[in-house]
């Protein structure tokens, strides 16, 4: 079961430019405040590979926001927050309740520095009713670099593959999930692979077929155009994510004999 999900969407780890963007997100911050769990697991995850310049910025950046909010487009912590997402590389940062434990599942191929600003953004971005809370929690991980918030189980990811992390100095007893955990039929699947598939509706045991993929596409195309019924909020968003999931998969479907 999921129970939060953040989406960071940046330049790919080796590319010049530095921007980020925010994709889906489901952070709840009331009741047990999964969201804000979330958040912090992230943040305390990447938090330690930040410069001094960049973590000195940190708590005038988080005060803002409280006050404020997320302006974009602006500049924080030397990465350009913006609101168009087209190119950028894909993070997925779940967390999910498996057999009665409580998963960080954290995506790890990108850089770190983009994650902490999509956890800042996402807060940023939430009602000043929510915000303050999701806000303490980042800032609790910023205190403590690489303590994941108790009581959850860490799954690091990388390309759908879990791995675990060394030890590093100032960790907590983190348990890693992945090598009692069943990881489920994705492991293996490349995380923008596995996004287009879920965009798609296609199972992680299915295989690419270029005539099925269209055929997806079109319909949901369908459904999601509001000539058609779909509402109109959020429908151009919808439409190039489900173009951008075809592209994605027909590139890397076989030809149809």
């Amino acid at each position: 079961m999921i129970l939060a999900e953040l989406v960071v969407r940046h330049t790919r780890k080796h590319m010049p430019t530095r921007r980020v963007a925010l994709g889906d997100q489901y952070l709840p911050i009331t009741g047990s405040a999964h969201g804000s769990g979330l958040l912090a697991a992230v943040v305390a995850e990447n938090i330690g590979s930040l410069d001094d310049e960049q973590l000195d910025e940190i708590p005038r950046l988080l005060h803002d926001l409280l006050h404020n909010g997320i302006q974009v487009p602006r500049i924080a912590l030397r990465h350009r927050l913006q609101t168009d997402v087209h190119g950028l590389d894909r993070s997925r940062h779940r967390l999910l309740e498996e057999d009665g434990r409580l998963i960080a599942e954290l995506d790890v191929h990108g850089a770190p520095g983009p994650q902490v600003v999509g956890a800042i953004m996402a807060a940023g971005v939430l009602g000043s009713s929510v915000r303050r809370r999701a806000i303490r929690a980042i800032e609790a991980a910023v205190a403590q670099p690489g303590v994941i918030p108790e009581p959850f189980f860490v799954r690091r990811l990388i390309e759908g593959i879990p791995i675990l992390r060394p030890p590093t100095a100032g960790m907590g007893p983190v348990e890693d999930a992945y090598s009692e955990l069943d990881t489920g039929s994705w492991v293996g699947v490349p995380a923008e692979r596995r996004w287009a598939m879920e965009v798609l509706g296609l199972r992680a045991d299915m295989g690419l077929d270029r005539i099925d993929i269209q055929k997806r596409f079109r319909r949901l195309l369908r459904t999601a155009h509001p000539d058609h019924g779909g509402s109109s909020d959020g429908a151009a968003e919808r439409i190039a994510e489900l173009s951008e999931a075809r592209t994605l998969l027909l590139h890397d479907a076989p030809d149809n004999p």
